[in-house]
């Protein structure tokens, strides 16, 4: 840093600490000391002073005592580290700055403004940081010199699935230029002010904490992880004023490199502060900064292809025809051939294409990918045809959901104004096969049946009976008929000593590893993330003990953990990465368990949202009394089995009830001779209190409240 640069960033330091003050003494005035403050749906209250320094902050007492330790790091000697610690100071002040907005529940921020990133968001985003499917987060800040390139340099970003995060005036320009943004589609509006770019930071320190267990307060163990883990970086266009300039300042010091085209005062350090005078150029700078690499899919269609834009809706009134499993016969079917009766990349449409569709339609589609390789086997078909969601989903303007024979597909305006048509499902379909699967497929050809006299013949006659065949066979697929389970280590990049043990009875607790998953990855990727675990030394069948499985998680935590049992809460549980789709805890007044989605937003029995539950769970580590899984385990006969199974189960939201009704119904059934269970269950309807919920427990009868007490 030049003289020069340091007094820049100190005024910065010194006018965003100047506004904290001041918001927080406004607020005392207005509330008193007492008064609570914090973000909502999260469990670390303001996280970058929590992941700083160690202390939470949960009232405007200790939000005044906060701008003490801030004062005492900003000192102004002209040295790097001063510097960086400055602009510390300035994010913590900023963090204060927005505290401040959201007292008594207020919600500061309104479309296309969306302000604070919620702990569920967060951890929505773990799995594709660490896939690479979100390679990395872009932090843009102020305007673009014009609209065009705006909207050009997100959505460069975008389109190679990175996250991007928009403060000052480019969500303006957006806004012009009627580019949808939302969570959804990774592009995240954050705020107006400087003082917003916080809500970036606190994305990158709450990441830490959930999936790398770094400590609160553990400066030197937070800075490596946003330097090595959470792959950020800031674009900041001209012109920058010395608050933005501290705030990068800050940015440097957590490890993320910012470029920018302000030529008037801003030197260049290699991988840390770049001059890049060309907009266009934004991106290329950045990912090398960064080292970031982008893995290149060339697929031949009209529209954008990239995971970014997975999470977007197609609404009714800007579709221009859908395709309907709920209303008119569809299906999507993997079907393994020979290698001589398969045309590599031959792609049919067996009926009319969009152009001859009315619009706004719901039609028929079925489509067959027809798949061979000397290494292929019907047990990855259900594997291959999962991946259907993903791929079509990321394609611009295109939304599907469901699968098997229930999807539902929505070609946009948009998109089919740009050329798209239903054969490039199938170029979709077919590139993404070969590209992922290419250790099992050698060969793929698609058919896409739009008839709707073929749809009907498809559906009924060749797909329901290939998935009703595998679902017997799933049926009989139990811990106790196979000899291996698999290992899966892919949250490692984000939480160093989580190991999933995945079986045919316990799928990864993100919901999206099976065992016939960790099966294909395994032969997919030999030396990949998901390992075979022998199953031979059994310790204690009961509790799922095994050495063998003791030896494995010894071996892929790199020590960090010394055993893990499969069936049991409270002995040695299987550590959480804080990617969970579900958590359950005990809850001792009812002698059972509560279980929270993550989308569930709301208070459990516990006395705790989700958020606060997972804060005691993630981060790779065991936590007798609680434990991350997906949602698909509620309903297998190994839950809990070691403290009594499903029985235990007390407590669930309402839609995550009705989610895993039928499965834990006919579960409940087989072991217990219990009909309709999930009715014996309470949920938010019914009780958020302990109380309650035992008042309500006895009226039905639960099982619970006959069982050995887990504590």
């Amino acid at each position: 840093m030049t003289v020069l640069l340091f007094d820049i960033v100190f005024n910065g330091n010194d006018s965003m600490y100047a506004e904290a003050e001041q918001a927080v003494n406004e607020a005392i005035a207005k509330y008193g000391e007492d008064k609570a403050v914090g973000f909502p749906d999260t469990a670390y209250t303001l996280a970058c002073y929590y992941a700083e320094t160690g202390t939470k902050i949960t009232n405007l007492k200790e939000a005044k005592e906060a701008l003490t330790y801030i004062k005492s790091i900003m000192t102004r000697e002209r040295r790097l580290h001063d510097g960086f610690m400055s602009g510390v100071a300035t994010a913590l002040s900023a963090e204060l700055i927005e505290a401040m907005k959201y007292i008594d529940g207020a919600q500061p921020y309104e479309a296309p403004y969306l302000g604070h990133m919620t702990d569920a968001q967060i951890r929505e985003l773990g799995v594709p940081l660490v896939t690479g499917d979100i390679p990395g987060i872009a932090v843009i800040i102020n305007a673009a010199p014009t609209v065009e390139e705006a909207c050009a340099l997100v959505k460069s970003y975008q389109s190679q699935g990175n996250f991007v995060c928009l403060v000052g005036g480019i969500i303006e320009q957006l806004k012009e230029a009627n580019y949808k943004t939302g969570f959804n589609v990774r592009v995240f509006p954050i705020g107006e002010n400087i003082s917003s770019v916080c809500h970036a930071v606190s994305a990158a320190c709450r990441t830490a904490m959930i999936f790398g267990n770094i400590q609160p307060g553990d400066k030197k163990g937070l800075q490596e992880y946003t330097f090595n883990r959470f792959r950020a970086f800031v674009n900041a266009f001209a012109p920058l004023d010395e608050k933005t300039v501290a705030c990068g300042a800050g940015a440097i010091y957590y490890g993320f490199p910012v470029v920018t085209n302000d030529m008037d005062y801003t030197p260049s350090v290699p991988k840390s502060l770049i001059k890049q005078p060309k907009v266009e150029e934004f991106n290329a700078t950045s990912l090398e900064a960064r080292d970031i690499k982008i893995k290149i899919t060339n697929v031949d269609i009209p529209v954008a292809f990239a995971s970014a834009f997975e999470g977007e809706i197609i609404r009714r009134g800007d579709m221009q025809v859908e395709f309907d499993g709920s209303r008119v016969d569809c299906a999507e079917l993997v079907h393994t051939c020979e290698m001589t009766e398969i045309e590599d990349h031959k792609i049919t449409v067996v009926g009319p294409e969009v152009d001859d569709m009315e619009l706004g339609s719901k039609n028929s589609i079925a489509y067959v990918v027809k798949v061979a390789g000397k290494n292929m086997q019907p047990d990855f078909e259900p594997v291959i045809e999962r991946k259907f969601h993903n791929y079509i989903n990321c394609i611009e303007g295109v939304y599907h959901t469901g699968q098997r024979d229930m999807q539902r597909i929505r070609i946009s305006k948009d998109a089919f104004a740009a050329g798209f048509k239903i054969k490039h499902i199938g170029e979709v379909l077919y590139s993404q096969v070969k590209n992922e699967f290419d250790a099992v497929v050698d060969k793929c050809e698609v058919v896409i049946y739009t008839d709707p006299a073929e749809c009907t013949r498809i559906r009924h006659e060749v797909a329901i009976p290939i998935f009703n065949k595998r679902d017997d066979r799933l049926a009989t697929l139990t811990d106790e008929s196979v000899d291996v389970y698999y290992s899966c280590i892919l949250c490692q990049a984000f939480s160093p000593s989580h190991v999933c043990v995945v079986t045919p009875e316990r799928l990864g607790l993100c919901g999206a590893v099976s065992w016939l998953d960790a099966k294909a990855t395994h032969q997919l990727d030999p030396n990949g993330p998901c390992q075979e675990i022998t199953k031979e030394r059994v310790i204690d069948e009961e509790l799922g003990a095994y050495e063998d499985v003791n030896e494995a998680v010894q071996k892929y935590s790199q020590g960090a953990l010394e055993k893990v049992t499969l069936y049991s809460i409270m002995q040695d549980p299987m550590t959480s990465c804080g990617c969970f789709e579900c958590i359950c805890g005990i809850e001792p007044f009812s002698n059972g368990v509560v279980i929270a989605n993550r989308e569930y937003a709301g208070m459990t029995p516990l006395g705790m949202t989700f958020p606060e539950m997972a804060s005691m769970t993630g981060g790779g580590v065991q936590t007798p009394g609680f434990m991350g899984h997906g949602k698909h385990f509620i309903g297998s006969k190994k839950f809990m089995k070691a403290e009594g199974g499903i029985e235990r189960i007390v407590w669930m939201p309402k839609e995550l009830k009705e989610f895993v009704a039928d499965r834990l119904n006919a579960t409940a059934k087989e072991l217990y001779g219990i009909d309709n269970f999930t009715d014996m269950i309470g949920d938010e309807t019914v009780a958020e209190d302990p109380e309650t919920l035992v008042a309500f427990l006895t009226e039905k009868g639960h099982p619970a409240l006959g069982l050995e007490p887990m504590m």
